[in-house]
């Protein structure tokens, strides 16, 4: 044990994010998504919801704020402002803790996320049932 590390970040976790450096990528994907499929490293957080993970990951991990939008999310098939997946409200209160705003967010379309998560330094498989609830941090320095 560590003091100051989030009981669910587990030593692998701990591992590939401190190994990753400025501009890489992680995916945070839901329980649909075919991580093992397309992950070059993959950890496994099976019990887990992407919530509790993203908050325990922003207490660790730098954004970047040397792009535009350094977080992204899969785009819903027949997007509708009205419609969002509630889980992205609940991405944006955890993310604007981390003085991440909402213009930082961007929206990608499902088979180009597939495509980008491909290249991603590692994919976080979890439990999420949510859907459209995978989301790409991108790392950024430690000022």
């Amino acid at each position: 044990m560590l003091k100051n590390i989030p009981n669910i970040i587990s030593p692998e976790l701990l591992k590939i994010l401190h190994e990753m450096g400025h501009g890489d990528e992680i995916v945070l994907a839901d329980g649909n998504f075919p991580a093992a499929n397309y992950a070059k490293r993959l950890v496994r957080c099976d019990g887990h919801n992407i919530p509790e993970l993203l908050a325990a990951i922003m207490q660790l991990f730098p954004i970047d704020t040397f792009v535009e939008q350094p977080i992204t999310l899969m785009q819903v098939v027949n997007p509708d402002k009205e419609n969002q997946p509630d889980i992205w409200k609940t991405y944006g209160d955890i993310l604007n803790d981390y003085q991440v705003s909402e213009d930082k967010i961007s929206y990608e379309e499902r088979f180009d996320f597939y495509e980008r998560s491909k290249k991603a330094y590692a994919i976080i498989a979890t439990s999420e049932k949510a859907l459209y609830a995978n989301i790409i941090l991108k790392k950024g320095v430690i000022e």
